[in-house]
C-alpha cells in the first residue's frame, strides 16, 4: 500500500486528495480557494469525521502547497512526508506532445513551461506546483496530467481553426480544449449509471466552474469541446471572456491605448467572464446572490446560462442526437438554480425537471424527470482519483522497467 496525493490546481484554486492506493481509500481531501484574492479559505477533511477550516490570505500557489503539506503533519494525516510516494499533477495544456501523462522529469517541466503560452492562467500554476512538490518531497513519483490529452481524439473538422492552413502545420494553432479528465471521469460515471456501454451513447458534458467548458463526447471519445487554442474561449467564465470577436481586439487596444498585446489579453483572462458584466464578481454564488437587486448580476447569469444552452444544442446538432447531459464541476454540481434555468431552455428537446432531485446536492443523482427524452446528471467529478490511477499504472511500470533492468 501507498499513499498518492492528487493536485488539481486552477486559476485561483487548489484541490487535492490523499490517496491510500490501490485500495482508492481516501484519507484526505481538501480545498485552497481563492488564491491571490483577499480572503482565502482552507477546508480539509479527514479521517473520516475530522476536518480543518481557515480564513486566511494565499499569496499563491507555491505558498498554498507549502502549507498543505504543512497541515498533513499538524494535523496528524502523515507522520512525514516520505509517506507519500507520489504525486500526480493536473497540468492543463499539453498541447500535441502529450497524448497521455507521464512521469515529469526536467524535459517535461521545460515542455509544461513552453506550452504556458496555451494556458497562461493554468500552466503557469500548475509548474509552480510541480516544482514546490519536487522541492519539499524529491523522492516521490511526480506524474502530469493534459486535460487536454482526452481531446486528441477530435477529428480535424473539429479542432482545425478555418484561418491558412499553414498556422497548424507550422504552429501548432488548433483547438486543444481542457477539462478533459473530468469529461472523460463523468461521461463514464454517466454511462455506468444509465447502464449502457459508452460506446453506444452521445453524451454532453458540461463542466462550470470558475473555468468552464462543454464537451460532446461520441462512442466514449472527445468529439468537439468549447475550449479552444487556449482556455480562453468557449462559454462565459468566472474571468475569461469566452467567445468573441477577434477584430475587437485591435478596437479596444486602440481605445485603451494599450501597446501590447499581453495588455488586452489580460482583461479578457482576468477581468472579463461574470466579473466583467456584473461588476460585482467571478463567483456565480455571489452573482445570484445579488441578482435580484443588481441588474448587471442578473444579466450576467443570463448570459451564462445562455451560452451553456447555445453549445449544448450546437452539439446535439452536430452529433445527430444527444442521450445525456451531465452537470460538473463547482457551478455545476452545487447550483441547482442554473441546472433549472438551463433544463428549461431544453424543454423543446423533450427534457423535464425533476425538481427534488435537482434540489439535492452532494453524489451522483438523475435530475431529470421519469418522462424525460434526454437523461439529464449532476455527477460530482473526481479528477483526483483519475489521476491519482494515472500515478499508480506509471509507478508500477516504472517499477516493472527497473526490475527488467535489474535482472539483466
Amino acid at each position: 500500500m501507498s499513499k498518492i496525493i492528487a493536485i488539481n490546481a486552477g486559476s485561483s484554486s487548489l484541490k487535492f486528495k490523499l490517496f491510500e492506493m490501490p485500495a482508492e481509500t481516501v484519507i484526505a481531501k481538501g480545498l485552497f480557494d481563492r488564491i491571490g484574492l483577499d480572503e482565502g479559505k482552507i477546508k480539509i477533511k479527514y479521517d473520516n469525521t475530522q476536518s480543518f477550516e481557515s480564513a486566511e490570505h494565499i499569496e499563491n500557489h507555491s505558498v498554498a502547497v507549502k502549507r498543505l503539506l504543512d497541515l498533513l503533519l499538524k494535523l496528524d494525516i502523515i507522520k512525514d512526508y516520505g509517506e507519500i510516494s507520489g504525486v500526480g499533477h493536473r497540468v492543463v495544456a499539453g498541447g500535441e506532445f502529450f497524448k497521455k501523462s507521464v512521469v515529469i522529469n526536467t524535459k517535461v517541466m521545460h515542455r509544461i513551461n513552453e506550452l504556458a503560452e496555451y494556458a497562461p492562467i493554468h500552466n503557469p500554476a500548475n509548474l509552480m506546483g510541480i516544482k514546490a512538490f519536487k522541492k519539499i518531497l524529491p523522492k516521490a513519483i511526480s506524474v502530469a496530467v493534459f486535460d487536454t490529452s482526452f481531446h486528441q481524439t477530435m477529428p480535424k473538422t473539429n479542432f482545425l481553426f478555418s484561418v491558412p492552413y499553414e498556422w497548424y502545420h507550422n504552429y501548432g494553432v488548433r483547438r486543444y480544449g481542457a477539462h478533459g479528465t473530468s469529461h472523460r471521469y463523468v461521461a463514464k460515471v454517466a454511462a455506468k449509471m444509465i447502464k449502457k456501454p459508452i460506446e453506444e451513447l452521445k453524451i454532453i458534458t458540461c463542466h462550470l466552474g470558475a473555468g468552464a467548458s462543454i464537451c460532446a463526447i461520441k462512442k466514449g471519445k472527445s468529439f468537439d469541446t468549447s475550449m479552444g487554442f487556449t482556455p480562453l474561449t468557449g462559454i462565459t467564465m468566472g474571468t475569461r471572456s469566452g467567445d468573441t470577436d477577434v477584430a475587437m481586439i485591435s478596437f479596444m487596444m486602440q481605445k485603451l491605448k494599450m501597446h501590447s498585446m499581453p495588455e488586452i489579453i489580460y482583461d479578457l483572462n482576468k477581468k472579463s467572464g461574470l466579473l466583467g458584466i456584473s461588476g460585482i464578481s467571478s463567483d456565480m454564488r455571489d452573482i445570484e446572490e445579488q441578482k435580484k437587486t443588481n441588474e448587471r448580476a442578473q444579466l450576467a447569469e443570463d448570459i451564462f446560462v445562455k451560452d451553456v444552452v447555445k453549445y449544448i444544442g450546437a452539439y446535439t446538432a452536430e452529433m445527430g442526437g444527444v442521450d445525456a447531459i451531465v452537470f460538473t464541476a463547482g457551478i455545476g454540481e452545487n447550483s441547482a438554480q442554473i441546472r433549472e434555468l438551463v433544463m428549461k431552455r431544453l424543454a423543446y428537446m423533450g427534457i423535464t425537471i425533476d425538481e427534488e432531485k435537482n434540489k439535492q446536492g452532494g453524489q451522483a443523482e438523475f435530475v431529470s424527470g421519469a418522462e424525460s427524452k434526454v437523461d439529464v446528471l449532476m455527477i460530482p467529478t473526481d479528477e483526483e482519483l483519475m489521476i491519482a490511477r494515472d500515478v499508480q499504472t506509471l509507478a508500477s511500470k516504472v517499477r516493472e522497467s527497473h526490475a527488467k533492468n535489474y535482472v539483466r
